[in-house]
């Protein structure tokens, strides 16, 4: 698809270790064949999401900055699915904070279009952009303009999404998924991390004004009660031994094919 009159992007991707799964995934997405007008940071070897991407804003040449993870897979229409969106939103909200391609409203219902191996289609397909509370980290949008930053305090490699969505709101500032269906090839598990509670822990504290937050994963509450019902059912698949659900595809080609198979695009 003509993707000509889209302004040139930053995409800021972290990665750790080898860029094998980097080169494998998100360099290969068949929407940058052919098209080399745009700035790719890989922020190698950080200890947080948010620091690797606040200086990906400090060397971003462009002003619209793509955060994305490296296993993420854009089709060959992404592009062109985002300048539609960006046009869109020209109209309806030009001083949007956040776009990304999942998230959650205020009232906890999940808003985006997405593919993963194991789990298949999540979520339906938007016609429009639309209004959520907070965005999935797996992209997430902004304008290097609007000054909004992540909070370099903030550790580890979860829930700097619904930080940064309420940095914007704080901003006056709205966050929006778009219509910009993707393959996230993750190993999916029933069980988060530690680090994913210690996160949880510094939005608490950080967001306590603010609160409740709704994230992908989990509400933020000030009660810990929904933490405590989420580890006791981990705790149960634990035991089970089914806390993990399906691997990576290594077969990327019949991935992004099964993919487009099964998407209302």
């Amino acid at each position: 698809m003509n993707t000509s009159g889209l302004q040139p992007l930053t995409f800021a991707v972290p990665t750790y270790g080898s860029d094998n799964l980097l080169k494998r995934n998100f360099l290969a997405s068949p929407c940058f064949s052919g098209d080399n007008r745009h700035q790719f940071l890989i922020q190698r070897d950080y200890n947080s999401a948010s620091r690797a991407y606040n200086d990906a804003i400090d060397a971003a040449s462009n002003d619209l900055v793509v955060f994305v993870h490296q296993d993420m897979i854009f089709p060959a229409n992404w592009l062109a699915d985002l300048d539609l969106a960006l046009k869109y939103m020209d109209s309806l909200d030009p001083d949007w904070g956040v776009l990304g391609c999942f998230g959650v409203t205020a009232a906890g219902v999940g808003q985006g279009y997405i593919y993963s191996p194991g789990r298949g289609i999540f979520g339906a397909p938007v016609p429009h952009p639309v209004k959520v509370q907070t965005l999935d980290e797996i992209v997430l949008i902004i304008r290097k303009s609007s000054g909004l930053r992540f909070d370099p305090d903030l550790p580890h490699f979860h829930l700097y999404g619904a930080d940064i969505c309420l940095r914007a709101a704080q901003k006056g500032m709205s966050s929006y998924v778009i219509p910009a269906f993707c393959i996230h090839n993750a190993n999916q598990y029933c069980v988060l991390p530690q680090e994913y509670y210690e996160c949880y822990r510094y939005i608490q504290q950080a967001w306590r004004d603010a609160l409740p937050v709704q994230t992908t994963c989990l509400e933020v509450t000030k009660s810990n009660m929904g933490v405590y019902k989420r580890r006791l059912r981990e705790a149960y698949v634990q035991i089970r031994r089914k806390g993990f659900i399906a691997p990576r595809a290594d077969d990327i080609s019949k991935l992004l094919a099964d993919a487009l198979s099964h998407a209302s695009i």
